[in-house]
């Protein structure tokens, strides 16, 4: 496997992107990579997400209202799986995940459940397979769009969306989805991690 050092993510060779330009940024991208594959590489166990009515919920210690909203994710994913699916666009997920699960991270994993139901390739994987990998430091948060872009993706001492850092290398990103696909390919699927070790848990407390 490729360590983190081989990746090359030297903070002086990307674009710094403030939250509103990393949105439109990636906007803009997005749809540009017809054929092409996405892969999102999650570490942290913790993040806020103020804006996104189920984790407002959720974070109010609503659990019930929470899961409500979750489903209704449902009609949009389900547009969004087909546009993808009619580009040839395939999105792949790693997500580091710790036991005992963290509030956030049992919110979280309902979603992700559901985003694969719509086609979304989410495997879980345990802290074991990182552990040689993180000598300085975590990893960090990972997105690549198709074979030209990565986003190292940034967030506040809150674990607030604070924007990213954008590289346009082909090398850096293939170097960034080899990482994210060598970690994939030790991971479990997120449908029977879920039904195994998430369904049946008792609400958490709010986030």
């Amino acid at each position: 496997m490729l360590g983190l050092e081989t990746i090359g993510l030297d903070p002086a060779q990307g674009e710094v992107l403030p939250l509103a330009a990393y949105r439109e940024d990636f906007r803009a991208r997005q749809w540009t990579i017809d054929g092409q594959d996405s892969w999102k590489l999650e570490r942290q166990q913790e993040f806020k997400e103020p804006g996104f009515p189920s984790w407002e919920a959720f974070s109010r210690g609503d659990w019930e209202t929470a899961m409500r909203l979750v489903e209704d994710e449902r009609d949009w994913l389900r547009e969004f799986a087909q546009e993808n699916d009619e580009r040839g666009i395939s999105l792949f997920r790693v997500r580091v995940v710790e036991e005992p699960l963290a509030p956030y991270l049992q919110w979280e994993l309902h979603l992700l459940r559901l985003r694969a139901e719509y086609g979304e390739r989410i495997r879980v994987v345990g802290p074991e397979r990182i552990r040689g990998l993180e000598a300085d430091g975590p990893l960090p948060e990972l997105l690549t769009l198709g074979n030209r872009t990565v986003y190292k993706i940034r967030y506040d001492d809150q674990g607030i969306l604070d924007g990213a850092v954008r590289f346009v290398d082909p090398r850096v990103t293939a170097r960034c989805r080899d990482f994210t696909r060598d970690l994939y390919e030790f991971g479990e699927d997120v449908i029977p991690y879920f039904d195994r070790e998430v369904a049946h848990l008792p609400a958490p407390g709010p986030g």
